[in-house]
């Protein structure tokens, strides 16, 4: 079944939520996330609300020039 991106609208197989907030994303907005300078500090936010206890943790924001 084809999902839709929710950032690009392109219709994939394939989805993955964003690191930055709770978008369903395709692989290639995946990609472009995984190369933004803000994506290790979104990762580590995610590990530290974890480590809190916090397993809803909704991210710290797409930021405005994803």
């Amino acid at each position: 079944m084809k999902k839709t991106c929710a950032r690009c609208r392109t219709r994939t197989h394939v989805t993955i939520m964003s690191q930055f907030n709770t978008e369903v994303i395709c692989l290639d907005c995946k990609n472009k996330e995984e190369k933004h300078p803000d994506y290790k500090m979104a990762l580590q936010a995610e590990i530290d609300a974890i480590r809190k206890g916090d397993y809803n943790f909704t991210g710290i924001g797409k930021p405005s020039d994803l």
